[in-house]
């Protein structure tokens, strides 16, 4: 293997590493271990690493990437007939051990109750700090689209988490 090439590639990755993570679990919920995400998408960014034009999108790039192959576990699954109400199953979220994990668990949930496009967004904007240009550049859209996305992916969390907020509770009959 060539060190450069691992140097590099490594030098790119270490400064995105937290923020990378952050995509990976909030995009994963309940399709996969997020760190399985990680692993399989820095396998492939790295032998893939060649053809990348920009330095500089070395982000979006890894973005792409694990997006890409949480598509293909999704469409795997479909299409083995794992998505059969009477299979699935809540996933437990093994790391929510404090009050503040069990709401990010929740979150999580909701967020895998909107559009991919929705919920790559807010995830994009709200959990890894991406600005609305940066989202449309990543997202191949125009930023008035991105805007879209967030104002109706926002609107419908509100109303999934203040729905299952009230059943939780006690409140809904």
């Amino acid at each position: 293997m060539n060190k450069a090439k691992q140097q590099e590639f490594q030098d790119l990755y270490e400064p995105i590493h937290d923020r990378f993570e952050g995509f990976c679990r909030a995009r994963v919920y309940g399709n996969m271990e997020f760190r399985d995400l990680i692993n399989e998408t820095l396998l492939v960014a790295f032998e893939r690493f060649d053809t990348l034009k920009s330095k500089d999108a070395f982000l979006s790039f890894l973005f792409s990437i694990s997006v890409r192959i949480l598509s293909n576990n999704h469409r795997r699954k479909k299409e083995s007939h794992f998505n059969n109400e009477d299979k699935v199953v809540s996933i437990r979220d093994v790391n929510a051990h404090t009050e503040s994990d069990v709401e990010i668990h929740y979150l999580y949930e909701a967020l895998s109750k909107l559009n991919s496009d929705q919920r790559e967004s807010i995830i994009l904007f709200e959990i890894s700090g991406f600005s609305i240009k940066e989202i449309a550049v990543i997202q191949n859209v125009s930023q008035s689209a991105v805007k879209q996305r967030l104002k109706r992916g926002r609107a419908l969390l509100t109303e999934i988490m203040t729905f299952e907020s009230s059943f939780k509770t006690g409140e809904a009959i």
